[in-house]
């Protein structure tokens, strides 16, 4: 059994004093405030404001190559994407394994317990498989166990370059030929404990419409679920271009949404396609340091929310990997559309960032400090330039800390960071030169 004296803790939806927690076999076995006679040879005291492990719920591990490398100049969403391609063309399982374990490890020490990896990277340059056709997938759930972070593996459909067109250069890696091969594919992967094997649609624009039914079953069967949606102005004109419908309406016709699905960015939106994501209580899985790096626009959370469907938060493209920024960022947006102040609080969108966008994963039993719940710990220093006298309470994780705050994580029941981020920098410095030489 394991026992920490957390000096501050958010549990159950407030911050609590000299929270004492038990573990054993990676789950909480007993949460209690108020224990102030607990000495230092029977728990080990964790100084500083402890939070449940955060989930980015959307990733794509190898966009971090392109942080300082495409933020110069001016462009679009499209042309930044060429330079994406760019690094897509040059990965191989092994320079794969080592930016994605290195990006984890950027993941964990920002206090992300769980990932959701959006992958679409399948076979080599020239579109022929590995010999083990999922050897890219089998890479990314290798470094994410040896980074000490929770995967769900959503394995993507892109069958299109764009409304029918045939994929082009790198996206030739990206496509299985034909959806029934795709599946094929995806059946011969298997999650465990600490990896969930879920599925996703790249786009309407890469995922022919007879094509997309068959997410159905996966739907159904409450598997995890993942699509872009609505990410660009420009998808949605094509979209209505090619099948007379907003993608959202696409997909909810071909049943797409529900409570197991995550609508990723969710930008620009009808008010139909509002109302048809909350009443199927799809997830929305905003971004807002890629959307607002990419300019994406502001999508409308609030309203979003108010319809029914439920919110949670992913880097993307790691222009930024930071879970607080991210909180913020969201709630910032919503004050620069709406032109007024707290649309959002501290306490909403830490459920976004743990509870909400574990479950969304498929680990319903994470993010939350609470006996029975997955043993994650997220510990923030409540000192530092940012922190400091900021109240040590919810609105200093949301409003003040950084990732660079964070001090101590524990994932499972087991201790995954402990301080030292100058080594996840050179980690990522190696990982990355890698790619570019």
């Amino acid at each position: 059994m394991i026992r920490y004296l957390l000096e501050r803790a958010w549990v159950d939806g407030q911050v609590r004093d000299d929270v004492l927690v038990e573990i054993a076999d990676g789950r909480f076995t007993r949460v209690e405030a108020g224990s102030t006679a607990v000495s230092s040879a029977t728990a080990r005291r964790l100084a500083g404001l402890t939070l449940p492990g955060l989930a980015n719920t959307h990733s794509h591990a190898f966009h971090r190559a392109l942080r300082g490398r495409t933020q110069a100049g001016r462009g679009t969403f499209w042309t930044w994407r060429e330079q994406m391609y760019a690094v897509a063309g040059r990965l191989d399982p092994d320079s794969y394994y080592a930016l994605a374990r290195a990006t984890y490890a950027e993941m964990v020490a920002a206090g992300y317990t769980s990932v959701g990896e959006f992958h679409y990277l399948h076979h080599q340059p020239d579109g022929v498989p590995y010999a083990d056709p999922n050897a890219m997938g089998r890479a990314l759930l290798a470094a994410a166990r040896d980074a000490g972070i929770r995967i769900t593996l959503l394995d993507t459909l892109y069958l299109s370059s764009g409304f029918g067109a045939a994929p082009e250069g790198v996206q030739r890696r990206f496509s299985d030929g034909t959806a029934g091969a795709w599946q094929e594919r995806v059946a011969a992967l298997a999650g465990d404990d600490q990896s969930v094997i879920g599925v996703a649609a790249h786009s309407v624009r890469a995922v022919p419409a007879d094509d997309l039914g068959a997410f159905r079953p996966h739907v159904e069967a409450g598997r995890p679920v993942h699509v872009h949606l609505s990410e660009q102005v420009q998808e949605n004109d094509d979209c209505l271009a090619a099948h007379g419908v907003t993608p959202t309406r696409l997909i909810a016709d071909h049943g797409l949404l529900g409570p197991t699905t995550s609508a990723v960015h969710a930008t620009h939106l009808t008010h139909d396609d509002i109302r048809l994501l909350g009443e199927s209580h799809t997830y929305a899985s905003f971004c807002p340091t890629t959307e607002r790096d990419l300019g994406d626009g502001i999508g409308p959370s609030q309203a979003l929310a108010a319809a029914g469907a439920r919110l949670t938060l992913g880097s993307d493209s790691h222009a930024v990997i930071d879970g607080f920024e991210e909180m913020r960022a969201l709630e910032m947006d919503e004050r620069l559309a709406r032109q007024a102040r707290g649309q959002w609080t501290a306490s909403e969108l830490l459920d976004a960032a743990s509870s909400t966008g574990q479950a969304s994963l498929g680990f319903p039993d994470a993010g939350a400090i609470a006996v029975g719940q997955r043993a994650d710990l997220v510990t923030l220093d409540t000192t530092s330039s940012r922190t400091a006298g900021t109240g040590a309470g919810a609105h200093t994780a949301v409003f003040a800390a950084t990732s660079a705050d964070v001090r101590h994580v524990v994932s499972d029941g087991q201790v995954v960071f402990e301080g030292d981020h100058g080594a996840v920098g050179r980690a990522l410095a190696t990982a990355i030169e890698r790619v570019w030489s």
